[in-house]
């Protein structure tokens, strides 16, 4: 079982996901957002973790050179894009930066899922989260997982969110097995500060599920 936590903020709470043993934390450069961080503030973190754990920055329709520009300054190891990137932006970021991309889709049906076919090849991953009108990321709503099922036969691999929380996460794993799971809000006690009770939860169930690819 992989996990990310997205959202950090304060190096307190990213120390606190090494802890908990996660795949990844993700840092939001969307000026827009509640849960941004400063490039300077998430280097400043970033050169506290581990080299095992993938560093994520995530950006919402930049310009490349501005996601060139962050990835340099902060030392991340992939970018998540999260806006309305074609997939030959997504192209061109991962060839110039050299580094792997996530591509996020917002879910609200099966008919969503039709954009990953041309996003194939061009990005790593797909992450697929809840549909808002209003927001990309973190609303705490999940939406129907057999939908991040049949996304699993484009054969690419799928990074779960939308809602996730320690209360969830297991059967969100067991049903869909997506390649990784993907929190934010659901390990919160506000936007941007992370629930040190609900990671300690959430280390037990991954403890428990360490062998579990």
């Amino acid at each position: 079982m992989k996990v990310k936590i997205c959202g950090i903020t304060r190096l307190e709470d990213a120390m606190l996901a090494v802890d908990v043993g996660v795949w990844a934390v993700g840092f939001i450069f969307a000026k827009n957002t509640p849960r941004y961080i400063t490039p300077e503030d998430a280097r400043n973190i970033i050169d506290s973790l581990p080299d095992n754990m993938e560093k994520v920055g995530v950006f919402v329709d930049c310009l490349v050179s501005e996601v060139l520009n962050i990835s340099k300054l902060t030392g991340i190891t992939k970018i998540q894009l999260h806006g309305s990137e074609p997939p030959e932006y997504c192209s061109n970021i991962q060839q110039i930066i050299n580094k792997e991309v996530i591509k996020a889709i917002q879910v609200r049906d099966i008919e969503d899922l039709i954009p990953i076919k041309q996003y194939k090849g061009n990005v790593s991953y797909i992450l697929l989260d809840t549909f808002c009108e209003n927001q990309r990321g973190g609303t705490g709503k999940t939406f129907d997982w057999v939908i991040a099922k049949e996304a699993k036969g484009y054969n690419i691999p799928i990074i779960l969110a939308g809602g996730l929380n320690p209360e969830n996460i297991l059967t969100a794993y067991q049903e869909v097995m997506p390649f990784a799971l993907d929190l934010s809000s659901g390990v919160e006690v506000s936007k941007g500060i992370k629930d040190c009770e609900k990671l300690k939860c959430l280390k037990n169930i991954i403890g428990a599920n360490r062998a579990v690819p």
